[in-house]
């Protein structure tokens, strides 16, 4: 038996280890999740039934809520957004009645995660809005979320099981699929991931999959099914503050939008939340904002979602690049744009947008800078402060201690 060849990894919590390195045996590739290396900015580590983290995250600080939603309206009612992943605790309180009993291919229950990666995704689109103690909520925050579990603390995921999942999702008649996992495997090994995501646009669901976080050395790879040609496939790249691309997040021809994704809070197991990054994370803030746009225009195609979200992306550029596609996803005119899409953005609308000097929504928007600092910039701070002042007190004592000492030696000679 011919094996296939490993899939690149992205770093997974520790109980995975083994498990990956048990698959790269496997004659399907594992396919990991696409999270990079978290950084916890709360006071405690990112624990399951942990903290409350307090104020609003700045992935939602730029979108104001009520207009978002159109006061109650539009907050993704009737929308079902399929999570493949490491299953999705229904038992954090922001995510109560939300998630549905789902489907493990992981000898697991899919309303359970011991690895807490795909309750975190969940949490990005649809997590409660309101809740005490904290501004972070969900984007899509009346969606349902169907849990359909591709790996577990034991167990990693491959090929197989991921293909499991789509076409339980297209039986399920979801409208979105999110997928924050891939492999890196060469496409042309990857006939039975081309025919499950091919059944899922025949069906008119659109799939919103992570590009990939092996964006450290700047070189594209391909990450799949992200890097997938198919009409119903947006790739989602991670951006950051300054809406530039994320330093992990992978660079490819196929990245369609970027979306938030450095120091994103959302839910963990049992209860409480945590902050993490990655385009794990990038790619269901777009399939919250899609949920939305599914509820306000449920004739459009997956095509048509994917082209709009492009066309009203912020972006600095009249172009498409590696890095970011065709934009930062920009919700409020995502959704307040109720232009019908009929057909792909070029370069060339892009070039006659930027030289027009009518029509708004058809300017470029440039990319909005946030001078605000993140908490853990805030500490270093302190921590500067900290040692400056701590340098000047030294620094007072020991001239005090040698005027002293010279004062006392003059005395004494004078009494001499």
């Amino acid at each position: 038996m011919t094996s296939r060849p490993p899939v690149a990894a992205v770093r997974r919590p520790a109980a995975v280890l083994a498990a990956t390195a048990a698959l790269a045996a496997l004659t399907t590739p594992p396919v990991l999740a696409d999270d990079a290396p978290g950084t916890q900015l709360a006071s405690t580590d990112c624990q399951f039934g942990g903290q409350v983290i307090e104020g609003t995250p700045w992935s939602l600080q730029r979108v104001i809520t009520k207009q978002l939603w159109e006061g109650k309206a539009l907050k993704g009612a009737g929308q079902t957004v399929a999570v493949i992943d490491t299953g999705v605790d229904k038992s954090n309180p922001q995510l109560a009645g939300k998630v549905l009993d789902g489907k493990s291919f992981a000898k697991s229950k899919a309303t359970a995660d011991g690895v807490g990666h795909g309750t975190k995704v969940a949490g990005i689109i649809a997590a409660t809005d309101g809740f005490p103690g904290t501004g972070f909520h969900g984007m899509a925050p009346e969606a349902k979320i169907l849990p359909l579990q591709t790996s577990t603390a034991e167990e990693g995921g491959n090929l197989e099981t991921m293909v499991d999942a789509i076409k339980a999702a297209v039986k399920a008649k979801v409208g979105i699929i999110n997928i924050s996992q891939g492999t890196t495997a060469d496409k042309s090994q990857l006939p039975t991931l081309q025919a499950a995501v091919d059944e899922a646009e025949r069906a008119k669901i659109l799939i919103v999959a992570s590009a990939g976080n092996n964006g450290a050395s700047g070189k594209p790879t391909n990450t799949y099914p992200a890097a997938l040609d198919n009409s119903n496939v947006l790739s989602v790249g991670a951006s950051d503050r300054n809406n530039e691309r994320a330093a992990f997040s992978t660079p490819n021809e196929h990245v369609d939008i970027a979306a938030p994704g450095v120091d994103m809070v959302s839910t963990v197991p049992v209860s409480g939340q945590c902050v993490d990054q990655g385009t794990s994370f990038s790619a269901p803030y777009a399939a919250g904002v899609a949920a939305l746009l599914k509820q306000k225009h449920p004739d459009w195609t997956p095509a048509q979602v994917i082209w709009h979200l492009e066309k009203t992306a912020a972006r600095t550029h009249p172009f498409h690049d590696n890095n970011i596609g065709w934009g930062v996803i920009d919700p409020m005119t995502a959704v307040k744009d109720d232009t019908t899409p009929t057909g792909p953005v070029t370069d060339a609308d892009l070039k006659s947008a930027a030289t027009a000097n009518n029509g708004d929504t058809e300017k470029i928007i440039a990319a909005k800078l946030t001078l605000g600092e993140t908490p853990a910039e805030r500490n270093a701070r302190y921590g500067t402060y900290l040692v400056i002042g701590g340098g000047l007190l030294l620094g007072v004592i020991s001239a005090g201690a040698m005027a002293r000492r010279d004062w006392l030696r003059k005395r004494g000679a004078d009494v001499l």
